[in-house]
């Protein structure tokens, strides 16, 4: 059994190594937005500013929680937090049961709010931690050791199923939700892992006054694979719990996973975010329902090539956002909810047997814009 300090620096070798994304995609693949040649107006134009969760980003994007808890893992966040500080982006922490459990290692996750004073920063703890006691006190622990705006919560069933070290425990987890959501002085942000969200598990969210959500989806990096490849090399090269295709074919996909998220809630912030590699993924996902979207292995790979690497990514791909937003004929990021857009195959094989009638969905998204310019509140009339 290894300390959940040494824990976090092998899951950032493994995932930075790739081979960590499963079989299957996001099917992104099954979505064209429709060019528009005549857009009428000029590129200087396009203004990627958006709310999410209270909080104003100047680009809908959040790189989302992904280390600390390690001494090696400081720099990693601060690099992370110096970009998103440049480019007032959202920025989300690995898990810090680390930092509280040993409050020596507080400096790998506090780093980030030394690095960006002025970024959105998202806390982050388990949910199987509160179903073991963590609450109301541990939470503003995480809160208060970055200063955060907001903490995530994190579903991740499947990782823990197959880590060694692993918890299986997830009982109340919802009522404990519900705690946090009327005790905490911050926006709580319910994610999963890279198995995603489904309908059901946001509509009993909501219901407890979540509302805000990354559905962190299928197609990106995949933690039971991760913990079993971890596994493999604690054990001379076989798992203690081998998840045969579970590692490759279990999850919700991404596209299906923010369709169904925006099908069950018209007024909560979703996240995007599962596989997404460049400005065109995000400005699918956000046409599809999403406020923004979210990405953490491209940025953790693009630092392998220095501060400069990352920096680099970080304009490319915003720059790709906001040239999707313009091919549309769009000047503003809601502008993505009304682009023509074309959903077929897998896709809406997927979205039908789950209940979602694509056509009418479609139609449904082009008053997104109004219900949000109403307080989020549905349009009135409607």
């Amino acid at each position: 059994m290894t300390t959940t300090e040494d824990r976090k620096l092998s899951h950032i070798n493994i995932v930075s190594k790739g081979g960590v994304e499963p079989a299957g995609s996001t099917l992104l693949e099954y979505v064209r937005l429709v060019h528009n040649p005549a857009p009428e107006h000029n590129l200087d134009e396009v203004d990627l500013h958006i709310d999410f969760c209270g909080h104003e980003l100047a680009a809908p994007i959040v790189i989302t929680g992904m280390t600390g808890g390690h001494p090696a893992t400081r720099d990693i966040n601060a690099a992370l937090a110096k970009v998103a500080g440049k480019y007032s982006i959202g920025l989300g922490v690995g898990s810090q049961r680390a930092g509280i459990e040993n409050p020596d290692l507080a400096y790998t996750f506090s780093v980030v709010r030394e690095e960006a004073p002025n970024a959105f920063i998202i806390a982050n703890l388990g949910a199987a931690q509160l179903s073991r006691g963590y609450g109301v006190e541990e939470a503003l622990r995480a809160i208060e050791m970055i200063k955060a705006n907001a903490i995530a919560i994190h579903l991740n069933i499947g990782q823990e199923l197959f880590q060694d070290e692993g918890d299986n425990s997830f009982s109340n987890v919802i009522a404990k939700i519900e705690e946090l959501v009327e005790e905490l002085p911050v926006p709580i942000v319910v994610k999963e892992v890279g198995t995603g969200l489904s309908k059901e598990a946001i509509a009993r969210l909501e219901a407890v006054g979540v509302k805000c959500f990354d559905i962190a989806g299928y197609g990106g990096t995949n933690w039971i694979k991760v913990e079993a490849l971890r596994s493999r090399t604690v054990n001379r090269g076989r798992a203690l719990h081998e998840p045969g295709s579970l590692a490759e074919l279990w999850g919700n996909p991404t596209a299906v996973a923010v369709v169904e998220a925006r099908s069950v809630s018209q007024s909560s912030y979703i996240l995007g975010s599962g596989g997404l590699r460049d400005g065109l993924d995000i400005a699918k996902v956000i046409a599809l329902g999403a406020n923004a979207g979210g990405l953490a292995a491209p940025a953790l790979r693009a630092l392998s090539q220095g501060a400069e690497g990352l920096d680099r990514y970080m304009a490319d791909i915003i720059y790709q956002l906001k040239a999707a937003v313009f091919m549309t004929g769009g000047t503003r990021v809601s502008d993505l909810w009304r682009a023509p857009l074309l959903v077929w195959g897998r896709l809406r094989e997927e979205l039908e047997l789950r209940g979602v009638d694509i056509r009418s969905y479609l139609n449904y998204q082009r008053l997104l814009p109004l219900m949000w310019r109403s307080g989020g509140r549905g349009v009135q009339g409607t």
